[in-house]
């Protein structure tokens, strides 16, 4: 197999798995919470938390997308949707005076920078939709 092949097929995966972890890692904790304690627990904040692993495999799927030359503009595209919902609503929240307490919860800066959070995931995971399908695409046999 070739080596070039084979590591745009790796860059892939990997990234793929990193990108789904946030998620993956937030469904399954929650899980583990709730049935430890019986009552029912989420922490819809860690997929932020998760934010290293989730830009790290985007950007391997970017790597690989233009290696391949395959899906490479809608995983920039998400890759954009992925910082930028991110870094917007860290910002929100700072300028705002959310993140220091300086305004009580509930207002609409909670909502403004819950929404932009909300984008966030939204982006992660279409990021890992599209890490399936470029996985899938490489592995598709060669017409001839």
């Amino acid at each position: 197999m070739n080596t070039k092949i084979l590591l745009t097929k790796m860059l892939a995966i990997t990234g793929t798995v990193l990108d789904w972890l946030p998620i993956i890692g937030t469904i399954v904790l929650s899980a583990v919470s709730t049935i430890g304690s019986g009552i029912f627990l989420f922490d819809f904040l860690m997929p932020a938390e998760f934010f290293p692993l989730a830009i790290g495999g985007s950007l391997l799927l970017l790597w690989a997308g233009l290696r391949a030359k395959r899906l490479a503009r809608p995983i920039s595209w998400a890759l954009d949707g992925v910082i930028g919902f991110f870094v917007l609503s860290q910002a929100v929240a700072i300028l705002t005076g959310l993140s220091s307490g300086a305004v009580v919860n509930g207002g609409w800066q909670e909502n403004l920078a819950n929404g932009l959070l909300a984008g966030y995931v939204l982006s992660v995971i279409a990021m890992g939709v599209l890490g399936i399908r470029l996985v899938v695409s490489l592995f598709e046999p060669v017409k001839q």
